[in-house]
């Protein structure tokens, strides 16, 4: 039985009648419910529902504001079965229904009832249809629930699906719908347009069912905007019932998703595909029971117990050893209450620890969004200038998708605080003592915020392409690694390292590749040796040659190697080595390793053979960051500089010793940058000194340690940065720097080892450079 409170005489509350609060909705006893004595429902007019007890209902289904307190104890009585005295509902009425808001003041005013605000509500509604107008215009849709036709539309979208996922897949739909931004425009529409048509399903099952649905509209749901109905009423009906509304939802996905492949079959646009994937990814997700999506609605509706989270708290008290077990939790079924234990058990941990991880994972996040914003904002720039107005629409959505997790994530993380603070010092008032253990409590979790959050380069940077992204990853080292190959065990390598110069393995096209297996455990302590690796140690460097080599064994430790050097090259071969090496075998270490050589021909050389190497190299390393740079450039003059072109390259070159004495405080992607330029500079110097009418031969180098000649040292003729990595392989931007491991920091080159020869034919007082890529 339903019944809506009616507006009667507020004068009658003067004179001792008790009078319902406006807008109440009756929804009576719940059907199919999990508790052991079924309660019953009144819906509030903020939306909100109250469980009775039968009496309790009874006593408010009997107040109509005219009847005094013996009258309405005859009708309660009547219903009830049993004798209830008119003190006793004076009293039910004064010190249970009123404080519960629902019936008014002694003075007759409405009463004032404060909604409560869950961590988990839906925020910032926005009422997009009212009740009436939702009845109207879903009225057409409840024929959709037909028995006959959900079979049939359910049976095809599983067919649909399965030829979508294990048939045809969705590379081409992905291609077609970026390659036209406007039909990913489309794309985005529709399936915004079926998230509102979700609702649809829910409201028409709600009146297939005999019930009303009530207002749909939009809000802000945990980080993502969100579309809704109120479908309170719906708990008038029956198990059954109350499942098919929470189901609806996914059943109108489903027609959305055999309505897409109608139109794809007709028009042949892969792109409408990417819509077909959308419903499936929509309705896994909303089948997610931690959160207030359909899943979780339809495990309440299927114990019967209206609100789970509301349980959370009873039941972990009630499952500590020793204590009485919660009245909240004793209510309920055996059964019901055994699937609510499950789920709290469940549910709690992962909360737990997502929370957890969207802590430890700010940083990165916000150094991720911050560069995506940046890149999307170059690029609007660039369709803005172009009268682009599709790419506009495109960068702008994209800056939204970007901007609402962190807002929402923020937002959480905001009222989660305010929540535990407010409720904190609530309960601790009047007890000095467990206020002053709360207090350490805040005190050590915010120093754990500001160790997590605490600004610097490397944990707000972007997540890079290579990065694996796993829950390990999230968390500092502990020693565990993955299993070890192996003697002669085939595998499939997650991460492997190829030469720029070669193609990659396909499929189709498999290579072999030399893994490297450590002989003992990785698991080993105590004092390692200083050469732990399964090659042999590099040749020392030459006369003429320059070599950085950083071997770093040593866990948590940061270990650089810088050679800088300017060789005068005047033989009749220039064969200089540049080498630089970094070889890592610890626990979240870091290792660099930087070789910077210019080498100046002084006259004719009949060879030249320069070899520019890098190589980085982990070796049972586990959270390293391994980087190696070798840069070489080789310039040929005619003779020797001018004094004012020798005195500006002595300036420049202390410049520079002075940059490689604080290179460690130099993010690694900015070395290469800042080495180029100085290349350059150093062209700039030595091509106009040669180039200039009134250059002539000086005396020799100006005294200086770094800027030198080395009598008789051969020289090269090319300007050649190298780099090696060992690790996962990404797109380089620059061919300078090496990464390695996973999860670390720093570009990405392409994985070479290279050395790029040239013979001078007929030197000129011009630069070649010669970039390996």
């Amino acid at each position: 039985m339903s019944l809506t409170s009616s507006s009667p005489d507020t004068s009658e509350a003067v004179r001792g009648v008790p009078v319902p609060a406006s807008g109440l909705v009756l929804l009576g006893e719940m059907r199919g419910s999990g508790y052991r004595t079924p309660p019953a429902l009144v819906q509030r007019p903020n939306g909100q529902t109250v469980q009775l007890t039968r009496l309790l209902y009874l006593v408010l289904e009997a107040i109509d504001g005219r009847r005094t307190y013996a009258q309405i104890a005859e009708v309660t009585s009547a219903a009830y079965g049993r004798q209830v005295a008119a003190a006793d509902v004076q009293q039910l009425a004064e010190a249970r229904l009123r404080p519960l808001g629902l019936l008014r003041a002694a003075d007759g005013s409405e009463p004032q009832v404060q909604k409560s605000n869950p961590l988990l509500a839906l925020r910032l509604r926005w009422v997009v249809s009212d009740a009436a107008v939702t009845r109207r215009i879903t009225a057409p849709f409840a024929r959709l629930f037909a028995p006959v036709l959900v079979a049939v539309i359910v049976a095809a979208f599983l067919v649909i699906s399965a030829w979508l996922l294990f048939t045809k897949g969705l590379g081409s739909a992905t291609y077609q719908a970026f390659d036209q931004p406007l039909l990913l425009l489309v794309v985005f529409a529709i399936t915004v347009f079926s998230a509102g048509f979700h609702e649809f399903g829910h409201a028409s099952a709600c009146r297939y069912g005999g019930a009303t649905p009530g207002a749909m509209g939009m809000g802000l749901y945990l980080v993502w905007p969100a579309f809704y109905t109120d479908v309170t009423d719906s708990y008038r009906l029956g198990r059954p019932g109350r499942l098919r509304v929470d189901l609806g939802g996914l059943y109108f996905n489903a027609l959305m998703g055999v309505a897409m492949y109608a139109v794809w079959f007709a028009t042949r646009w892969d792109a409408l595909l990417l819509i077909l994937a959308a419903q499936l990814l929509q309705m896994v997700r909303q089948l997610a029971p931690m959160v207030r999506f359909d899943g979780y609605h339809t495990l309440a509706d299927l114990t019967g117990v209206p609100d789970l989270y509301a349980r959370i708290g009873p039941t972990l008290r009630s499952l500590v050893p020793g204590r009485p077990t919660e009245p909240r939790a004793a209510e309920l079924k055996p059964w019901a209450r055994a699937v609510v234990t499950t789920w709290v058990l469940l549910i709690v941990p992962l909360m737990l620890f997502t929370l957890a991880l969207m802590v430890l994972a700010l940083p990165r996040v916000l150094g991720s969004a911050w560069h995506s914003v940046q890149a999307q904002a170059h690029d609007l720039s660039v369709d803005w200038s172009g009268g682009d107005a599709t790419g506009v629409a495109v960068r702008l959505l994209a800056v939204v998708a970007v901007a609402l997790p962190i807002l929402g994530t923020l937002l959480i993380l905001a009222r989660l605080v305010r929540q535990l603070t407010t409720t904190t010092w609530k309960r601790t008032q009047g007890r000095p003592g467990r206020r002053a253990v709360a207090g350490v409590l805040a005190a050590a979790l915010v120093a754990g915020l500001a160790w997590a959050w605490w600004p610097d380069a490397n944990r707000y940077r972007p997540v890079q392409p290579f990065e694996r992204g796993t829950v390990l990853d999230s968390i500092p080292a502990a020693g565990i690694g993955n299993p070890q190959l192996r003697d002669g065990q085939i595998a499939s390598a997650p991460h492997t390292v190829w030469a720029s110069a070669t193609a990659p393995p396909t499929k189709d096209h498999p290579e072999l590749a030399l893994v490297l297996v450590p002989k003992g455990s990785g698991g080993t302590t105590g004092s390692r040796p200083a050469w732990v690796f399964p090659f042999n140690r590099p040749s020392a460097p030459g006369a003429g040659d320059t070599q950085a080599l950083a071997v770093n064994t040593t866990n948590g430790s940061s270990l650089y190697d810088v050679a800088f050097a300017l060789v005068w090259a005047d033989g009749p071969s220039v064969t200089n080595r540049n080498e630089a090496y970094a070889f890592a075998s610890c626990t979240s270490c870091q290792t660099v390793a930087v070789a910077f050589q210019v080498v100046l021909i002084v006259g004719h050389a009949n060879v030249a053979i320069p070899q520019n190497l890098s190589g980085a190299v982990n070796y049972s390393c586990m959270k390293c960051v391994t980087y190696a740079l070798a840069q070489q450039l080789v310039l040929t003059v005619p003779g020797e500089l001018s004094s004012d072109a020798r005195a500006r390259l002595d300036a420049l070159w202390q410049q520079i010793t002075a940059y490689a004495a604080h290179l460690r405080d130099v993010p690694l992607d900015q070395i290469r940058t800042q080495l180029l330029a100085y290349q350059e500079q150093i062209t700039t110097i030595v091509t106009a000194a040669a180039t200039s009418p009134g250059a002539t031969p000086g005396p020799g180098p100006t005294d200086g340690a770094s800027a030198s000649p080395t009598p008789g040292s051969p020289g090269a003729v090319s300007s050649s940065p190298t780099a090696n990595a060992t690790g996962a392989p990404a797109p380089a931007t620059a061919p300078a720097g090496g990464t390695t491991g996973a999860g670390q920091s720093g570009p990405v080159p392409s994985p070479t080892v290279d050395a790029s020869p040239t013979t001078a034919v007929d030197p000129t007082p011009t630069a070649t450079a010669t970039t390996t890529p």
